[in-house]
This record gives structure tokens, C-alpha cells and sequence, in this order.
């Protein structure tokens, strides 16, 4: 049946003008410890993980798959109230934000049941469903963020002016809000079939 597993932390999300696509993921608290990762979409929706370590890039690719993966343990990511920074050595990102806009406390079962279909209407966010690995997935967000300014570039090319993360990535079940944003979030995972319990627990073997 397998076991649930809780993640906290930040999902940035954010497109350029050049139809590049990024989302950041910067996890406080995982099942496999604190980690970070980008998910980028290139114009011709190449999609390509950078995670932080190879451990990250395991688990990751247990729920979503992407067409290259690179492990960058100088991946750096970091956040404050007003910015969030991205550093690897072949890319750079800077954000600027505006301010959060919290969500009030709420049981599991009412973002599964109800803030599924509110989500979906009004934001045209899923917040309950399946990645395309077959791994469960609820997102409940504690406060969101948009962001205001921001600039990036890879490889020394400036991907463009910021905006809303579209087209779609198709990372996973969901995409980001249709505006650059910066969300808190605690997902659940859970994989019916065992096969992400087996994941985390050789990894966490490793790390010992």
C-alpha cells in the first residue's frame, strides 16, 4: 500500500521570453533531508533536472522524469522574505518578491476534497493527483508570493524578460500558478506501489 511521506518548503515558478521555463524546488525538510533542485523547460520542452545531489536526483526522478539530469552539488539555492537566488556554475537566477499572501490552516482532506476543484478554477492549479510515475500527490500551500522582478542566465545567455511560467512544462500532474510566484507549500507523497518507500530507504541506508 506504501507510506506517506512529507516534504516542506518552496516551489518557485517562473517563464522568460526566450520560452525558457523554471521551476525551483528549495526543501526545508524532506524524507531524505533538506535538498534543492531546478526543473527547467527549454522553447523546444527539453526538460532537465539540476539536483543538488545524486540522493535528490534519485528521488525526484521516482516521481517525475525529465529527458537529461544533471547532479550539481554546487547547486545553491536561498530565499528571504524579499528575494530568492539561484547559483549553479553554468546558470544564475534572481528573483524579487512581493508580499505573502498567506493561506489559514487546514486539515489534509479539505485540499484533497475541496481546494482541488477551487485550485483548478481559480488558478488553474491541481492540488491533489498523480505524477507520471504513479506516485500520489497532495500539495497543500501555506502562502504564496508573486514574483515582481527578476532576471536569468545559462550557459551566458539571458533567457529574457520574467513572466508567468507558460507554456506548460509538464513536469508533473500540475503546473505553477499562471503568474511568476514563489509558493510555501508541505506536500504528501504516496506510492501504492512500495516502490518509493524502497527508494527513500536505500538512500537513507546510504547516508548512514
Amino acid at each position: 500500500m506504501g507510506n506517506y511521506h512529507s516534504l516542506c518548503g518552496a516551489i518557485g515558478a517562473c517563464g522568460f521570453s526566450s520560452g525558457n521555463r523554471v521551476v525551483i524546488g528549495h526543501w526545508d525538510d524532506s524524507p531524505i533531508g533538506p535538498f534543492g533542485d531546478v526543473m527547467w523547460a527549454e522553447p523546444d520542452d527539453h526538460r532537465t533536472l539540476i539536483a543538488s545531489s545524486s540522493s535528490a536526483a534519485t528521488f525526484i526522478t521516482t516521481v517525475y522524469e525529465f529527458d537529461s539530469v544533471i547532479v550539481e552539488k554546487d547547486l545553491a539555492i536561498n530565499r528571504s522574505a524579499t528575494r530568492l537566488t539561484v547559483r549553479w556554475p553554468n546558470g544564475s537566477l534572481e528573483a524579487g518578491l512581493g508580499r505573502a499572501v498567506p493561506f489559514p490552516p487546514r486539515p489534509d482532506w479539505i485540499t484533497e476534497r475541496i481546494e482541488r476543484s477551487v485550485g483548478r478554477a481559480t488558478m488553474g492549479v491541481e492540488t491533489y493527483g498523480t505524477s507520471p510515475t504513479g506516485v500520489e500527490e497532495l500539495y497543500r500551500a501555506d502562502r504564496v508570493q508573486r514574483i515582481r522582478t527578476g532576471w536569468a542566465v545559462v550557459a551566458g545567455q539571458d533567457l529574457g524578460s520574467i513572466g508567468p511560467p507558460r507554456p506548460a512544462s509538464k513536469f508533473g500532474f500540475s503546473e505553477p500558478p499562471p503568474f511568476a510566484s514563489v509558493t510555501h507549500v508541505r506536500p504528501r507523497l504516496l506510492d501504492p506501489s512500495g516502490r518509493l518507500d524502497e527508494v527513500i530507504s536505500r538512500l537513507n541506508s546510504a547516508l548512514d
